[in-house]
């Protein structure tokens, strides 16, 4: 007797649907901000932004044209967060399944509901407030890396944390530096074939630089490469001692890397090319900065200011592009890195380009590492060109301040810092946030290592700025920022715009024809791609560092922003920036028809201190040398004040006790300000309060007399 089952389809076809199911229910049951492979080979295309740069390539372009040149003018805030750090903002959110992904300074996760804006969860590392002494530049967190259900973070004080996705979560975390040292992370972790790439940063205050390689389920140290040789000579057991042993090792000389270990860390770029297998790192500057106190003058040093490509599965060697050969001016190559097809000579190329600081927009073969052209994207007088044979700049003469001062371009900031640069494939530009701020490299005669302290090896004394106010006006003209559109095939400029301030914010490109980016001042600008014409600009209420991204969600585009003054330039330029307090993160989203509101920020008046009855029995003159060797960088030359405290005006003034409790004791540690007792004694901090006190004082009576004309007149 046949049996027939009603309604039941034949084993084959039930089969079928079975693993159809499976898929459905497999997908469904996959955990929150899973992100694989698979899934990062398609990113370049899809409506999200699936890591750092968006994609492996690192492009920071999206195909989303939904807001374009025709209908920018009608975005508007479509909702908006406000943070608990007032420090710089310098992420790139990540948007993945409707959550989007975000970390501020002092190294702190948050989550968000992508479309509402609701918080789902929030991560704070705990990090020790004295920690940001060892920060150069401020306590930032450039973003995240999620796959497979994890989210993983570099927190300041040097650990890998990794979060589940869902509930923010410590699923585990390990120390990748050594906390004797000054080591912090503020770069984006990458992930590729299940391994979490981080470096580190500290060149400055005296560390040897690596890259680390984690297995992202277990935290399991899988391969470190080191960047420069082990000052004692010894194998380190690592993915770099071959390498080290064959080419590295033969360029350094004698000098004082083997006291700081010669600087060269991984503080920011990463890509990778999935097709070649190669991973991309940017190296950073030596230490001490100049040449000739590292290392005697001699040796390339590698790999200090070079491009670096390994294989990811075991941190093998592949090849090299040194940038800068013997850096002596901070000339680091952890710009951003980016990979592209372009058409050269009638055919097509994959290659590799960087504007790293030193001033030169370089496109080189990815697979080999050979250069391909190299022109200058500012002006500079450090180099005249980069001969396309050797693949070397040829530096003009008294460039490295052996013997004489030299006021050069760029300064230690660079032609192009870590804010990303951005490449349409629609236009086929480039576009770079520059910036032009010479600085006067003097060589330190006495240098001597300071454990935990700046160690350049260029006198930081030169650095005092003029009191001629023609002086002080004609020096900050020279200073200024630009969003450059540059064409990398014919190695020229396209189009740029002008800012009122030098130090300025990330880029995105997009299909509609856009280019966004925030600056200085206070603004979010829309620019037609082609010819750089702004199209839309929204006020942020604070300064922007951070580049922008964008995403879809529900049939509409959206725009994003981590708003935030703050980093390197805010730090070393003060005078040169908006004058404003601290005011806090915030992260503002756009779309269009967008009628969200953002409070005002609220702007604290400007402390006032009386001095008239205020005296120091401190040395002036001794206070101005301990001030510019051990205070300038966070508070500006000449006490000028900077984003962070103006001592000039700071309560801390009034007495000595409470100087000294804060600048010997540490009493202000768990906000940052570390105690200085291991440099100086309580004597030199009462000479630097001394010559504080003095420029208080003079700054004061210039502001009465700007003021008299205005109250004669009575306004």
């Amino acid at each position: 007797m046949k049996i027939v089952r009603r309604g039941v389809a034949p084993l084959g076809i039930r089969l079928g649907l079975a693993l159809v199911a499976a898929a459905s229910l497999a997908a469904c049951q996959k955990p929150a901000g899973h992100v694989d492979s698979e899934r990062l080979l398609a990113a370049a295309a899809n409506a999200e932004w699936l890591s750092y740069g968006k994609d492996y390539s690192e492009q920071r372009f999206s195909p989303l044209d939904k807001v374009n040149a025709s209908n920018v003018k009608d975005l508007g805030l479509a909702w908006y967060a406000e943070f608990d750090t007032d420090r710089g903002q310098e992420a790139t959110p990540l948007v993945i399944d409707g959550v989007l992904y975000t970390s501020t300074a002092w190294s702190k996760v948050f989550a968000f509901d992508a479309k509402t804006g609701e918080r789902l969860w929030a991560y704070d590392p705990r990090v020790e407030g004295a920690k940001g002494f060892d920060a150069c530049c401020d306590v930032v967190n450039r973003g995240v890396a999620v796959w497979k259900g994890r989210v993983y973070v570099g927190t300041i004080d040097g650990r890998l944390v990794a979060l589940n996705a869902k509930t923010g979560a410590v699923d585990w975390e390990v120390q990748t530096t050594d906390t004797s040292k000054p080591y912090t992370i503020t770069g984006a972790p990458r992930v590729v074939k299940d391994k979490v790439l981080i470096g580190n940063g500290g060149a400055e205050y005296g560390v040897r630089g690596y890259i680390s390689a984690y297995d992202a389920a277990t935290g399991k140290l899988a391969w470190r490469f080191f960047t420069t040789p082990n000052p004692t000579g010894a194998p380190d057991g690592a993915a770099s001692d071959k390498v080290m042993a064959e080419k590295a090792a033969a360029t350094w000389s004698d000098g004082a890397w083997k006291e700081t270990g010669g600087g060269g860390t991984v503080w920011d770029s990463m890509a990778y090319d999935p097709e070649l297998d190669i991973m991309y790192f940017g190296i950073g500057n030596g230490t001490p900065w100049n040449h000739m106190k590292r290392s005697g003058g001699k040796g390339d040093n590698l790999f200090l200011s070079s491009i670096l490509a390994l294989k990811p599965d075991t941190g093998e060697y592949v090849w090299h592009y040194q940038t800068t050969p013997g850096e002596s001016w901070d000339y680091t190559a952890t710009q951003h890195i980016m990979l592209a097809e372009l058409n050269i000579d009638g055919q097509p190329r994959k290659v590799l380009m960087q504007a790293p600081k030193n001033g030169f927009f370089y496109v080189l073969d990815r697979a080999t590492g050979k250069l391909i052209s190299a022109k200058n994207y500012v002006p500079i007088t450090w180099a005249t060109h980069v001969d396309l044979a050797t693949g070397r700049p040829v530096e003009t003469p008294g460039a490295r301040y052996e013997k004489n001062p030299v006021l050069a371009l760029p300064g230690p900031l660079g032609g192009h810092n870590w804010q990303p640069m951005a490449f349409s494939p629609k236009t086929g530009l480039v576009y770079i946030p520059t910036q032009a701020t010479p600085f006067p490299y003097t060589d330190e005669k006495g240098f001597a290592v300071r454990a935990g302290a700046w160690n350049t090896g260029t006198d930081f004394l030169a650095n005092s700025l003029p009191t001629d106010q023609a002086q002080i006006k004609a020096m900050m003209a020279a200073i200024k920022g630009t969003l450059v559109a540059w064409d990398p095939v014919a190695q020229r400029e396209v189009w740029r715009v002008e800012h009122p301030h030098f130090w300025n914010a990330g880029v995105l490109s997009t299909g509609g024809g856009l280019v966004f980016q925030g600056n200085a001042q206070g603004e979010f600008t829309a620019y037609d791609a082609a010819k750089g014409a702004p199209l839309w600009t929204a006020k942020t209420g604070n300064g922007v560092i951070a580049a922008p991204m964008t995403y879809e969600l529900g049939g509409e585009q959206y725009v994003a922003i981590m708003v935030g003054a703050g980093g390197g330039g805010q730090i070393s330029a003060p005078g040169l920036m908006p004058a404003r307090p601290r005011l806090p993160g915030r992260l503002l989203v756009y779309k269009l028809g967008g009628t969200a509101k953002a409070p005002e920020f609220p702007q604290p008046a400007a402390p006032a201190i009386d001095l008239t009855q205020v005296a120091s029995t401190g040395d002036v003159k001794n206070g101005f040398a301990l001030y510019h060797q051990n205070c300038q960088v966070c508070h500006g030359p000449n006490a000028s004040g900077s984003w962070l405290p103006d001592l000039k005006a700071s309560p801390m003034l009034l007495t000595a006790d409470n100087w000294k409790g804060v600048v010997i004791d540490g009493a202000s540690a768990s906000r940052g300000m570390a105690g200085f007792s291991r440099f100086f004694d309580a004597k030199g901090a009462e000479d630097i309060r001394a010559y504080v006190i003095q420029e208080a004082r003079t700054a004061q009576a210039a502001a009465a007399k700007a003021a008299a004309p205005m109250a004669a007149a009575g306004r």
